[in-house]
């Protein structure tokens, strides 16, 4: 293999020749090949770290070939081509090329062997990324973009600290498992945390997805947060913060999910939520919580990006992905309503899904540790996935109120992208062998035993139970016009408040601060003017003789001074 060479490198330059290739069909074809081509590049190596150089004492290696690098870099792969297909109908070449860059940067990352060449990709995948934002070509596309931008290039200007401080500490840029208890681990996990939208760190998903192009958001769905889920399970297995951190970011969503009336808002709460489940199994660092974390990341890729394209299809068609602009549209668009429950039933981890053979991973970890209320906790975020993005979404979407929209099916490549998404959702849930064979650890494990599975269908059934209850009775939450704060009304609202008020404080302070100025300089002005003007006592007329004395006083003074 050439020095130098990683699968990003057939991304970045499929990249720049994308401008010269024709737009249509070749084009399609040419955006359909260049994942293949990265892919053909790693697969098959057997493990180990593939063109390593020295740079400046430090110890580059550009590819890590293991378990854990494949399988993320196959299901970038493969998402990518995924969404290519989706993005076939597209004649803009700014998104073509930010989306080559966009994947090949967190392929890049995803296959660095030091820290050094994960913080390039890192940067890489911000700087691209943004572009799917601005692409959209609104004041508010533009403002998003802004704040995302600022929020992604300030992890990487983190992780760049923390790596630093972590070389002078250990000695080595190796990009392995990290022991958190330094001010450079903090450091890199609080970078990590920013992109993997940690609690309180998690605004800028919400901000900027719903605000990218229909095909920009299905592909920023599936590697940034992703990307930082695999640093986690690299650089800080068995972190035991990771577990509550992870509790905290499935539960809390769910609220907002149920209030949302932007669909894809709801899609991104729920994002939030399922990477909730990941932090944990990367907390409990157990092999089959590793390979639980591993596996449900490639199934939400999926399950997730199926989703996102199913919205964006109705957004594509209908101009708008407002719930309470929406409703019966299954009677003009119902093959996107088909994939769009398959997506539904993955994400709610119905049995022959692939959210129920990777979710039940991470569940079976933290019971086989005996982490009842952890268990217990992920219990309920699994009830409110169902409720809210299960049922919730293709009801008011499809269903519900009788909207007046009819319009037409979605394009054929976005219809047949979402038709391989859900059969991959599908095989993955039938037959989750070849999932478990990529995985990082080698751990047997059956998902369709009868217990889990009862169980599953009897939490479905009972969440479907009480949403049909709900929706009879009229008590489900009504999707209103409105949009909804959560932490980022630190930002949007109480931190312009705070500057308004300081703002109003010192322009009061300085009014006061020059009226007293302006009236001490008034009377000091008046009191030289009553000393000097021509009333004072120093415009006085002396009399000659005091003059003559004075002169002869100073004449005299000027004779000793110069004598001596």
């Amino acid at each position: 293999m050439p020095e130098y060479y990683t699968p990003a490198l057939a991304y970045i330059a499929a990249a720049l020749l994308v401008p010269f290739v024709p737009k249509g069909f070749l084009r399609g074809l040419y955006l359909l090949l260049v994942p293949v081509a990265g892919v053909l590049i790693f697969w098959g190596l057997t493990p180990g770290t593939y063109n390593a150089f020295n740079l400046m004492g430090m110890q580059i290696g550009l590819m890590r070939v293991d378990a854990l690098s494949q399988i993320f870099g196959l299901a970038f792969s493969l998402a990518a081509m995924l969404a290519a297909l989706y993005a076939w109908h597209l004649r803009d070449t700014v998104q073509q090329v930010a989306t080559l860059l966009y994947a090949g940067s967190a392929i890049g990352a995803v296959f660095a062997a030091d820290l050094i060449t994960l913080f390039v990709f890192w940067e890489g995948t911000a700087i691209a990324s943004v572009f799917l934002i601005w692409a959209r070509r609104t004041e508010g596309s533009f403002a998003a973009g802004m704040r995302y931008l600022v929020i992604q290039i300030g992890s990487g200007v983190i992780l760049i600290a923390g790596i630093v401080l972590y070389y002078r500490e250990m000695g080595t840029i190796s990009f392995t498992a990290m022991e958190l208890g330094s001010p450079a681990t903090w450091t890199i996990l609080a970078a990590i945390g920013i992109k993997c939208a940690f609690p309180f760190l998690h605004n800028w998903m919400h901000d900027a997805y719903p605000s990218a192009t229909v095909t920009g958001t299905v592909i920023l769905s599936i590697f940034t947060t992703k990307l930082a889920v695999y640093a986690l399970l690299r650089g800080f297995p068995g972190t035991e913060l990771l577990i509550y951190i992870g509790v905290a970011m499935a539960l809390f969503p769910i609220a907002f999910a149920l209030l949302e009336n932007d669909l894809r808002r709801v899609l991104t709460y729920s994002l939030n939520s399922q990477l909730g489940f990941m932090v944990v199994g990367a907390g409990i660092g157990t092999p089959l919580a590793i390979n639980g974390a591993a596996a449900h990341a490639v199934a939400s890729i999926f399950y997730q990006g199926l989703l996102f394209m199913a919205v964006g299809a109705i957004l594509f068609r209908t101009g708008t992905a407002r719930a309470t602009a929406l409703g019966g549209l299954y009677r003009t668009m119902p093959l996107t309503m088909i994939f769009c429950l398959v997506g539904a039933a993955s994400i709610s981890a119905l049995p022959f899904t692939s959210g129920f053979v990777s979710k039940s991973l991470i569940l079976s970890a933290a019971g086989y540790d005996k982490m009842f209320y952890v268990w217990l906790a992920l219990l309920a975020a699994s009830t409110g996935a169902i409720l809210h993005t299960g049922l919730r979404l293709p009801y008011l979407a499809f269903f519900g109120s009788d909207g007046s929209l009819r319009p037409k099916e979605a394009p054929g490549g976005m219809l047949l992208a979402m038709a391989l998404t859900a059969a991959l959702c599908i095989l993955i849930g039938v037959f989750p062998g070849a999932l478990y064979a990529l995985l990082p650890n080698d751990v047997k494990y059956e998902p369709y035993t009868f217990s889990h599975t009862i169980v599953q269908l009897q939490l479905v059934a009972f969440v479907a139970l009480a949403f049909a209850w709900a929706v009879g009775r009229g008590l489900l939450p009504k999707a209103e016009r409105s949009t909804i704060l959560d932490f980022d009304w630190t930002y949007r609202r109480l931190l312009p408040s705070i500057i308004r008020g300081l703002r109003r404080l010192a322009g009061a302070v300085w009014d006061r601060a020059s009226r007293n100025i302006n009236s001490r300089l008034d009377n000091l002005v008046a009191a030289v003017f009553q000393l000097h003007g021509p009333q004072g006592p120093i415009a006085r007329t002396w009399p000659t003789g005091a003059m003559v004395m004075m002169v002869a006083l100073l004449l005299g003074m000027t004779l000793v001074l110069t004598y001596l």
